[in-house]
């Protein structure tokens, strides 16, 4: 079995593609592109004066509000092209908080299980779960630009 496999099952509900199937593919969501390299990245979050944004190689992606930026750096990390936002914004900060503490508790037993490794195989097996990742929530999907909205109404009588 990979080492892959065996941190997703060690995660289980944990597993970042398991919360974005859950908690974001579920509800109603915006598209959002994230044009970086398919592969690891180091995002920052940056206050400008045009507002909040994610900085990485060079180039500034600009972020409604700070819980949507932290949403985003999650995915950003590593190689999303493009990802589901919840319109809800009430939630993307849980969501956020759910996300980044997978990511990081993902990072830990990863350094558990390659102690001992060389960094060139840490460095493989870092980029392999990586790609695992951002290939399952590619297969998830982004949605749609706008979600779209039951536009009925009632008349009213005479």
């Amino acid at each position: 079995m990979s080492l892959t496999v065996e941190i997703k099952e060690e995660l289980g509900p944990l597993w970042i593609p398991s919360i974005y199937e859950s908690r974001v593919r579920t509800r109603k969501t915006r598209s959002f592109a994230i044009d970086l390299p398919q592969k690891e990245n180091k995002i920052d979050i940056v206050h400008t004066l045009l507002g909040i944004q994610l900085k990485a190689r060079g180039k500034l992606i600009a972020c409604p509000d700070l819980a949507t930026a932290r949403y985003l750096r999650v995915f950003a990390r590593f190689g999303c092209g493009n990802v589901a936002v919840p319109y809800d914004i009430t939630k993307i900060s849980h969501i956020a908080d759910e996300l980044e503490s997978a990511w990081h508790t993902s990072l830990l037993i990863l350094e558990r299980e390659t102690a001992g490794e060389s960094a060139q195989l840490k460095g493989r097996r870092r980029g392999s779960l990586l790609k695992a990742m951002r290939t399952e929530i590619e297969d998830l999907g982004a949605g749609t630009l706008m979600p779209e909205f039951d536009t009925r109404t009632k008349q009213r009588g005479s």
